[in-house]
């Protein structure tokens, strides 16, 4: 573990960026701070500070399969994704298959969690915690369903269940990246594509479509900023 403990973090808003630029940026910063630990880990004498990061940003139409997914959750060839102006890419998260695209607020933290805890599972329970406690200021009840990532409505009874975040991360050394992808305003029809997550039996939802209205992306990214940073108990600073 780190000798000092590091709970600043950097947070950048990268606006609407390519999926691979995203995934190129987010790689060059993980490595880094990988790189970083690994040479601490060396060192006998002054450790360097491992850098901590959120960044959030939405992408153009995409589809990303995780390590773990079946390429069979993707219903369009070549041709169709060129047709819905969508790109597709395998990728190094968990997961299965999910949509990005306008309209989605995609959250990606990079951080050393040897400055926080050491728990991916903790990790993961409180970034959907975040989005959990933004519905509720919208006055929309969430919540988790048992066996299951991400954030869902009617997740206790059941009788609609609908998906209105995902999540997929990786870590390695402790160091995280990837994130979650809260649909917001987004074109859901774009979810008829796939098979979300590999979940057939379960629907994909927004905040719009619950609401019946658009909402301020930059009203959601606040409240979500402000729970991110208390639940980690982080302080946030812009570079």
């Amino acid at each position: 573990m780190n000798e000092i403990i590091n709970k600043k973090v950097i947070f950048r808003d990268l606006g609407l960026m390519d999926y691979q630029k995203a995934w190129d940026y987010q790689e060059k910063i993980f490595e880094e701070t990988v790189s970083l630990k690994i040479s601490n880990r060396k060192a006998t004498g002054e450790k360097k500070v491992t850098p901590n990061y959120l960044l959030f940003l939405e992408h153009p139409h995409v589809y990303t399969l995780g390590k773990s997914g079946d390429e069979k959750n993707l219903l369009l060839d070549e041709q169709g994704l060129k047709q819905r102006g969508a790109t597709y890419y395998k990728i190094n998260r968990g997961g299965d298959i999910t949509y990005h695209g306008p309209g989605q607020l995609v959250g990606y933290p990079i951080l050393d969690l040897d400055n926080f805890f050491t728990d991916i599972h903790k990790y993961l329970r409180l970034l959907e915690e975040s989005v959990i406690r933004t519905l509720e200021e919208y006055g929309i009840p969430s919540g988790r369903i048992q066996g299951l990532t991400g954030v869902w409505l009617d997740h206790e009874e059941q009788a609609n269940p609908r998906k209105i975040c995902a999540l997929g991360v990786k870590a390695s050394r402790w160091v995280t990246m990837h994130g979650f992808a809260f649909n917001v305003n987004s074109d859901l029809s774009y979810f008829d594509s796939i098979i979300p997550c590999g979940i057939d039996d379960k629907a994909v939802t927004s905040l719009q479509s619950e609401l019946g209205y658009p909402i301020e992306m930059e009203e959601v990214k606040g409240k979500m900023k402000r729970h991110i940073a208390e639940l980690f108990e982080m302080e946030l600073s812009e570079s």
